[in-house]
């Protein structure tokens, strides 16, 4: 468990969004145990010190953004399940390895069933969660469209917290040797640049898309220039 010294200044505020979003999604009966110590437990894992850019600070942005998008009219169809999905989909997260979505997926799997939500909405948090992998959304799927915007709006901060969030990318890849890192993430920034829409809810194509391909675009440039 964190030490209280520690903890996030937002923890008392994610333990009451996750306890909140928790009890919504319930069946019916609203019976299950607790939330709070789901919530401690995830926020532990959201806090390990090997993070840099997967930390609590991504989790509070990736529900503060899935506030935005509904505030600005971008509905999921299930926003709870896409609430629970954004504190799961990185809470397994080890940079060398490749399965981290679906650790993430089967962990929620695991506890949603414990807390007492239906198999249906577990069922969607776990597929929301592994489309993380490729942020690339089917059309008409609202709840996947809002967690991967939210997801990705970090792509379009302004330029200090963009190189913010590229070095600390970098500082969690640190065992990767320079020419190695520089391929694999031009790859990742490719992979989204060919994307035919990086932001697939009208409001994160608005407000998100220019900037963030503009971000990408440099940062690929600085990484294959010669």
């Amino acid at each position: 468990m964190a030490a209280e010294s520690t903890r996030h200044p937002a923890h008392a505020e994610l333990t009451r969004r996750w306890a909140d979003t928790v009890l919504a999604a319930r069946d019916d009966d609203g019976s299950g145990p607790a939330p709070e110590p789901y919530a401690s437990n995830l926020l532990d894992r959201w806090a390990e010190p090997r993070r840099r850019y997967h930390t609590t600070d991504h989790l509070l942005a990736v529900l503060d953004h899935i506030d935005v998008l509904e505030a600005h009219g971008e509905r999921a169809e299930d926003p709870a399940a896409v609430r629970l999905a954004a504190w799961f989909h990185d809470a397994v997260y080890l940079p060398d390895r490749s399965e981290n979505e679906e650790r993430s997926a089967r962990l929620a799997e695991r506890a949603l069933a414990e807390l007492g939500i239906g198999q249906e909405r577990t069922a969607e948090v776990a597929r929301l969660v592994q489309l993380t992998v490729t942020h690339d959304p089917a059309d008409h799927d609202t709840d996947g469209a809002v967690l991967c915007d939210a997801d990705l709006a970090i792509l379009a901060s302004p330029p200090a917290a963009y190189a913010a969030y590229t070095a600390a990318v970098r500082e969690e890849y640190a065992f990767v040797p320079d020419d190695a890192f520089r391929v694999g993430r031009a790859a990742v920034l490719r992979q989204l640049l060919d994307l035919p829409r990086l932001f697939r809810t009208p409001y994160g194509e608005r407000a998100w898309a220019r900037p963030a391909r503009r971000n990408m675009r440099d940062e690929l440039a600085a990484l294959t220039r010669t």
